[in-house]
């Protein structure tokens, strides 16, 4: 009897033998990728050099001549800068200015930064409430001045309810220096904070929760979690938010336009509304563009301190 010794077929031995694909070689950018990523970001390149480096350069050339409103204009060199040196009204709106960033810079990332860890701990309605408190970004600081201008009145909402716990009227906008900026810095943060607030939200988010659940279970409190842990995870969010509400203090105008008109006796007159008086009031362009590059150029050094303090810390 004879054995038959031919392999069985199986139903895996008639699959087709599957042949690997080759390896696909890298591809190299080519000359129309290039092209057509150049021409993906010409126009945002266009819109930035015509709306913002070509009106930079064009301020600074304008600074060193004495600019007419009918185009002409006589070369001066450094006569503006020099003039800006002497003039005591630059020197007071500068003094202005810096106090009312002091104020404003510190109480503007105190408030937000405290909205931010507040929405952080929410449950429920956090987009109801993420809405409500950003609201007063959208609005114009135009409405928000006339708004906390009747506020602010010695027969506003506020003195009304001071005098009724016997403090009498303030004078949140006509009185001292120092008091008429704080009510100032109060409009533009209630105006602002949303935007940085948002800002501060994103950093939380982003935060590992093993690090606060690490400290949690080495006994750290609230207080001591949030100083440690959260705060020092926050330095890089925490130096983007100061450098850009920093360029805002500097910037302010509208408010003071509306509320204060720069008074009471030049009290509140910023350095922008000095600019403001000198091209739009006085049409003295050349004056007015020196004023613009030395707040650039304040603006840009106190930038580069600000790193410079964030870097050393991190270093440490």
């Amino acid at each position: 009897m004879s054995v038959n010794t031919r392999p069985r077929t199986t139903l895996a031995s008639r699959q087709p033998a599957v042949i690997p694909p080759a390896p696909l070689k890298p591809r190299k950018a080519g000359r129309s990728e290039a092209m057509a990523g150049i021409l993906f970001v010409l126009p945002t390149l266009v819109i930035f050099g015509l709306f913002k480096f070509l009106p930079i350069f064009g301020a600074g050339a304008m600074s060193l001549t004495e600019y007419s409103l009918n185009g002409d204009f006589e070369f001066l060199g450094a006569d503006n800068y020099t003039r800006l040196a002497a003039d005591p009204n630059f020197w007071q709106s500068l003094r202005v200015t810096l106090l009312y960033v002091a104020i404003f810079v510190p109480f503007i990332i105190a408030v937000s930064l405290a909205g931010a860890v507040l929405l952080d701990k929410l449950v429920r309605f956090t987009g109801t409430f993420r809405a409500l408190l950003f609201i007063p970004y959208l609005s114009s600081f135009v409405m928000a001045g006339i708004i906390w201008t009747w506020i602010f009145s010695t027969d506003g909402p506020l003195n009304a309810a001071l005098g009724g716990l016997g403090l009498g009227p303030v004078p949140f906008t006509s009185g001292p220096q120092l008091l008429v900026l704080l009510s100032l810095a109060v409009v533009s943060v209630w105006k602002g904070f949303g935007y940085s607030m948002l800002i501060f939200l994103a950093g939380l988010k982003a935060q590992p929760a093993e690090v606060h659940e690490a400290a949690r279970i080495d006994g750290a409190g609230a207080w001591k979690s949030f100083w440690y842990v959260t705060l020092p995870l926050l330095k890089p969010v925490v130096f983007f938010v100061l450098v850009i509400e920093t360029i805002v203090g500097f910037q302010v105008f509208d408010t003071i336009y509306v509320m204060t008109g720069g008074g009471p006796a030049r009290a509140s007159h910023s350095l922008i509304y000095f600019l403001f008086d000198e091209g739009f009031k006085f049409f003295d362009f050349g004056y007015a563009s020196a004023v613009g590059v030395v707040l650039f150029a304040i603006v840009l050094i106190l930038s580069l301190i600000q790193q410079r303090f964030f870097e050393g810390k991190d270093s440490k």
